[in-house]
């Protein structure tokens, strides 16, 4: 065996790990929605929304990003990611003013000059309630992902995504999202099935 191959597998886990960090934070994010939606003092108009839910959000994986990577100082590709998701969001092609694009985009660019690290703006400054912080939001699906993960890998030095970044927890929304979809999907063949028996 090379010495090569123990490096890949060490990677391989590391990756493993960051992917179900992010799944978990996705899941908690979603868990913590789910439980406001059903809290007593819930209006006619929430528990609306809560049987209406169908998937993670766009907004709900951005706040998974700020529990798996919170405390990472804001980057080039971090804000370029976090516009190319208020983006898929919103529908809009500009990013708003005073919306959390613009201020990724400031944090990078305030980062780039500050030297030390305790006085560069954190993502999880930028992305805590994210969800709240989006004029619009919608389900996360593939192409929000590929689209994220792109702008993501295109304003990064090495062109690679980070574990726990926003790329990665949109991808586990829409991977968590699909999968959901093919659950409910099988659930309701199976109903049609009984139905016509």
């Amino acid at each position: 065996m090379s010495q090569e191959q123990p490096m890949r597998l060490q990677e391989a886990l590391a990756e493993s790990q960051h992917e179900f960090e992010a799944h978990a934070a996705v899941g908690k994010v979603v868990e913590q929605e789910k439980r406001s939606l059903s809290s007593p003092l819930t209006s006619p108009s929430t528990s609306i929304a809560q049987s209406r839910f169908t998937g993670i959000t766009i907004g709900e994986a951005l706040e998974a990003t700020a529990l798996t990577s919170g405390q990472r100082p804001v980057d080039y590709s971090d804000a370029a990611a976090i516009q190319a998701a208020e983006v898929r969001a919103t529908g809009r092609t500009n990013i708003a003013p005073g919306g959390i694009a613009a201020a990724a985009q400031s944090a990078a660019t305030r980062n780039a000059r500050v030297t030390t690290e305790e006085e560069k703006t954190k993502l999880s400054e930028i992305l805590t309630n994210a969800t709240s912080k989006l004029p619009t939001d919608k389900q996360v699906t593939r192409r929000d992902a590929e689209g994220v993960i792109g702008a993501e890998l295109r304003n990064d030095p090495n062109l690679t995504t980070r574990p726990g970044g926003v790329a990665a927890s949109m991808a586990a929304a829409a991977r968590l999202n699909h999968k959901n979809a093919n659950r409910k999907n099988n659930n309701n063949n199976n109903d049609n099935l009984e139905q016509q028996d």
